[in-house]
């Protein structure tokens, strides 16, 4: 398979070995310094773009590579409360986009048991839940993307929750709280909290890597199924 690289940082670096490792051919990298690259012959010639860049510069991408004809995976967030319609409609007449709040395949077993346990908790109000997030210092939006999809998991299936918020202590509402520090990867933590008891649920990334490999893996994915796609449609959990 062809891939271009939209976004050449840490994870771009890591996610271009992986690809290598797998088989794969980088045929064209993109950068902050070699936009005019989108208009060449090798970006055109790839069967799908990986893009982790910024949330102000996602959207941007993925019309520059659907012009092009070559479908995206991305790990962006940021871009959905101001464009999800048009992606939306642009997948729906056509293009491909895979996203991902987090690729990690721990991440989508989590998300699994996340979705479970919020249903059987819903009959539970002695329970109160909350989340807690921590990710390295150079994450600069919050909550992160994982958080807002697990904290949408969990309003949709408990009836006393009717949305989530930062910051606070209103009863109808799950609170998510952000931690930054050092160079952690992604911490995630559940809890259900009551007189009695309490019920925890963690995903603790290791490292990165799971990470690029679930992109490439959704690389593989998306080469051969179009529209809008996430992480749910590869691992049927």
């Amino acid at each position: 398979m062809k891939i271009a690289l939209i976004g050449y940082g840490k994870m771009g670096k890591m996610i271009e070995q992986i690809a290598l490792d797998r088989g794969h051919e980088i045929v064209s990298i993109i950068d902050i310094d070699n936009q005019q690259d989108f208009d060449s012959e090798a970006f055109a010639s790839a069967d799908v773009a990986i893009e982790f860049t910024a949330p102000q510069a996602a959207y941007g991408n993925y019309l520059k590579a659907w012009a092009k004809g070559v479908k995206v995976v991305s790990g962006s967030t940021g871009w959905m409360k101001e464009h999800g319609d048009e992606v939306r409609q642009a997948c729906a007449e056509g293009k491909t986009l895979f996203w991902a709040s987090n690729f990690s395949i721990g991440v989508a077993i989590f998300s699994a048991v996340n979705r479970y346990l919020a249903k059987i908790m819903n009959q539970f109000p002695q329970y109160d839940v909350e989340m807690e997030e921590t990710h390295h210092v150079h994450k600069l939006d919050h909550p992160s993307g994982t958080a807002i999809t697990l904290a949408e998991e969990i309003v949709e299936a408990i009836d006393r929750k009717e949305a989530w918020k930062e910051d606070t202590t209103e009863k109808q509402y799950l609170r998510v709280d952000h931690i930054r520090r050092g160079e952690v990867p992604g911490i995630h933590t559940i809890r259900y909290d009551s007189d009695a008891d309490l019920i925890t649920i963690t995903h603790d990334a290791h490292s990165r890597k799971g990470f690029a490999l679930g992109a490439v893996l959704a690389a593989e994915y998306t080469k051969e199924h179009q529209g809008l796609l996430t992480i749910s449609d590869m691992f049927k959990f």
